[in-house]
């Protein structure tokens, strides 16, 4: 996964050009003024080691040869990295666990009619860059999960292969049953095109990278420049994630030397279909290749070609074949015990295993982890010792299905029930502006610790870094009051795509995702070319922005373990659950305008699907108009949040007021142990319809989109999906998620009030 940031307009006043002070010393939420005191020394000297020289020297090590899973450096780098743990004094381990990973043995794709034209599908050497040419070692372009198969027929180009797309063609006439279709990526996570098209009876999918988002459209391509050259591939997972990540033959469970499999035939998570990725390279002759309709305009890509949608003349050769062996997984785990509350954990992580050397997906990341526990080991021979106890974790097996995590948290997931308090992930690092996302229980605190952060290269704080870079890119004028105004930056919400997703979505415990980006755009992802060479050469260059992601998350993960009261905010909950109340019932009332305003169209004879007139149309049929769905209970619930809410932040306000005085006369083990459950309460055992193994009711990877998340998602995606009974059964669902929220909110209100009556 990769963070994107957006781009600073230059024009920015400089009138803004004043970082904000950091907080006073009595001012850190879940701190007492002499807590506070200690904390903000301690924060000080840990951010003064992290150095971009060992940033690039762990990159220089880490990224030196190809490390996927099963390979021998992979094993390797987790030896490598367990020994750095313990050189800077911290307890580790590493955890093995066995897990499917194919492997292709066979990749086959050939235009056989009207013309011949093989496809190379590989990926070459470029001169200057030394570990592009470790090709004994390089797993081959291939798409992990994807079903065996040797199929021949009709191309259908798709555009990015989503369900819109489908309806598009619907209205061309145009059925891909019994084809192979030919979809660019973007528009939504790989697997997604693969699963449509299998949906709407294609027999086999090739996914490309178009020049016009990936390529020589954006910029100089590689190794003149950043972007993805003509014979550069993106690897990378088809698995359907939307249903479960993990091991495909242990749902739930930890995939242990015992743990009960399903058979090979049994997984559904595997594509029903076979599956490619090819370069544009191999792409351009295959889609030349096409008649039919011209395809419309939005889905003409970059190449220099008339883009067609087919079906034919363009007949194309599919064959993949896998090793379905399972493979060995390297979860290295460090721990710090906490000193004063040692069954409170706070988990940090970031994946080592990469597609090929993984310059910059994920070894960007892996580094800034490793210097934040090298300067957690100098701080505790200077006599530092955390309250809570942290858990630093270097996942393997993240690229091809959140693997390494996912079997972790699996099998520890009653004992982090019951301890975890946040986990915070990392994956990909570059420069620019600070992206998060994560619960918004921890929105506030993600701010607070953003204003005490200096960007390397404006030395304005990130916060203020990001709220300029709102102000000068809002799209409307309230969005851009609100970024002068709100006292925090929005966060945003967590789909799937990295490591989070079994802590937050699975367990129920509050997660963020932190990276930096937005101004170190390239098209390497997944390739053999992601490796130190580019990454030094257009990337993080300087390694200041490594060293700025070491800071953020290093005095972030401090700041929750030393917290005397656990630094949740429920205002921030409850105001953005009331937003996206508002935003499923607008997706139903502008679902019912758009059916009545088509089927007044084709009463009247005058629907146009497309501008182009010489483009073939199938008029849609007239629908029905989407029905009434009662949303009381659901504002009724939102209602109850907010004034759960403010009660919880009057009483931290007065608990707060004379130096914090309240929170060091008494044990504050049963409210921590109160507000701990909070994330929880927004679970649900049974989890989302046709995939429970995700549990919480507010955010969740689109069963459509894949990494995209969709909030309130049992109501918004039974809207999405017109299936309004289940629509209709979502909305209390969701209700009663958030009254056991207001419940546990409130039992904390009334704990913090006792102990400043």
């Amino acid at each position: 996964m990769r963070l994107i940031a957006r781009a600073l307009v230059a024009s920015t006043c400089s009138a803004f050009l004043l970082a904000a002070a950091p907080s006073p010393a009595g001012d850190l939420h879940g701190y007492s003024a002499d807590a506070a005191k200690v904390e903000r020394e301690w924060e000080a000297k840990f951010r003064a080691i992290p150095s971009p020289d060992s940033l690039r020297e762990d990159m220089r090590h880490l990224a030196a040869r190809p490390h996927h899973v099963g390979s021998p450096y992979d094993k390797a780098n987790a030896e490598w990295i367990l020994a750095k743990f313990k050189s800077f004094g911290l307890d580790a381990q590493i955890e093995t666990f066995d897990v499917l990973f194919p492997t292709p043995k066979e990749r086959v794709v050939e235009l056989v009619a009207p013309t011949k034209f093989v496809a190379k599908l590989q990926e070459p050497t470029v001169p200057g860059d030394p570990t592009s040419s470790q090709q004994a070692e390089q797993l081959p372009t291939y798409n992990a999960y994807s079903a065996d198969g040797d199929v021949t027929a009709p191309l259908v180009y798709v555009n990015y292969g989503v369900p819109a797309d489908y309806e598009r063609l619907e209205r061309l006439g145009i059925s891909v049953k019994g084809a192979i279709v030919i979809a660019r990526y973007f528009g939504s996570w790989r697997g997604i095109k693969p699963k449509v098209a299998a949906e709407h009876g294609a027999i086999g999918c090739l996914i490309y990278s178009d020049p016009r988002e990936d390529g020589y459209v954006q910029g100089d391509v590689y190794p003149r420049g950043p972007w993805r050259p003509r014979d550069g591939v993106q690897r990378g997972s088809v698995m359907d994630m939307p249903v479960y990540p993990g091991d495909p033959l242990t749902p739930g469970v930890g995939a242990t030397k015992d743990a009960k499999r399903l058979a090979l035939s049994e997984a559904p998570t595997i594509t029903k279909i076979p599956v490619l990725p090819i370069s544009y390279g191999d792409a351009e002759p295959l889609l030349a290749a096409l008649t039919g309709p011209r395809a419309p305009e939005e889905w003409r890509g970059g190449l220099g070609i008339t883009y067609h949608v087919g079906p034919g003349p363009a007949k194309v050769h599919l064959r993949v074949k896998s090793d379905w062996s399972l493979k060995p997984l390297y979860d290295v785990i460090a721990r710090i015990p906490g000193t004063g509350a040692p069954d409170e954990w706070i988990i940090r992580g970031n994946h080592h295993d990469a597609w090929v050397n993984g310059a910059q997906d994920p070894i960007s990341g892996q580094v800034p982890l490793l210097e934040e526990a090298r300067a957690y080991g100098a701080l505790l021979k200077q006599g530092w010792k955390p309250r809570r106890t942290i858990v630093y974790a270097a996942w393997d097996g993240e690229e091809p299905a959140l693997l390494g995590s996912t079997e972790w948290v699996e099998a520890h997931a009653d004992e982090l029930a019951h301890k975890a308090v946040a986990y915070l992930n990392s994956d990909t690092n570059g420069r620019g502006y600070l992206g998060v996302g994560g619960s918004h229980t921890l929105e506030e605190f993600i701010n607070d610790v953003s204003r005490d952060i200096e960007d390397p290269e404006t030395k304005l704080t990130v916060w203020k870094r990001n709220q300029l870079n709102d102000v000068a890119n809002a799209r409307t004028s309230e969005a851009r009051d609100e970024a002068r105004r709100r006292a925090n930056l929005r966060i945003g919400a967590l789909g799937s795509g990295s490591d989070w997703t079994p802590f937050l979505q699975h367990v129920g415990i509050a997660s963020l995702n932190l990276g930096y980006g937005g101004e170190d755009g390239g098209g390497i992802y997944h390739s053999i070319y992601d490796d130190f060479k580019w990454f030094t050469s257009f990337d993080d260059t300087s390694f200041v922005y490594g060293r700025a992601l070491a800071q953020t998350m290093g005095t972030a993960v401090m700041r929750l373990a030393d917290a005397e009261l656990l630094p949740y905010d429920f205002t921030g909950l409850a105001e953005t659950m009331g937003r996206y109340g508002r935003e499923v019932q607008k997706l139903l009332k502008d679902k019912q305008d758009s059916v009545r305003e088509q089927n007044r169209q084709i009463d009247e004879g005058v629907f146009t699907a497309t501008n182009d007139p010489r483009e073939p149309l199938v008029p849609p049929k007239k629908e029905e108009i989407p029905p009434f769905l009662n949303f009381a209970p659901l504002d009724n619930a939102v209602d109850a949040l907010t004034r759960a809410a403010d009660r919880y932040q009057k009483a931290l306000t007065k608990a707060e007021a004379n130096g914090g005085a309240a929170l060091t006369k008494t044990d504050l083990k049963a409210l921590n142990a109160t507000l701990l459950q909070s994330e929880r309460a927004l679970t649900l055992a049974d989890g989302l319809p046709r995939r429970p193994w995700y549990r919480h009711q507010i955010y969740a990877p689109g069963f459509y989109t894949g990494y995209g998340v969709k909030t309130l998602p049992g109501v918004r995606e039974a809207i999405e999906q017109k299936n309004w009974r289940e629509a209709d059964d979502q909305i209390p669902r969701v209700a009663r998620t958030l009254a056991a929220e207001t419940d546990v909110i409130t039992r904390a209100a009334e704990q913090l009030e006792k102990l400043a009556p």
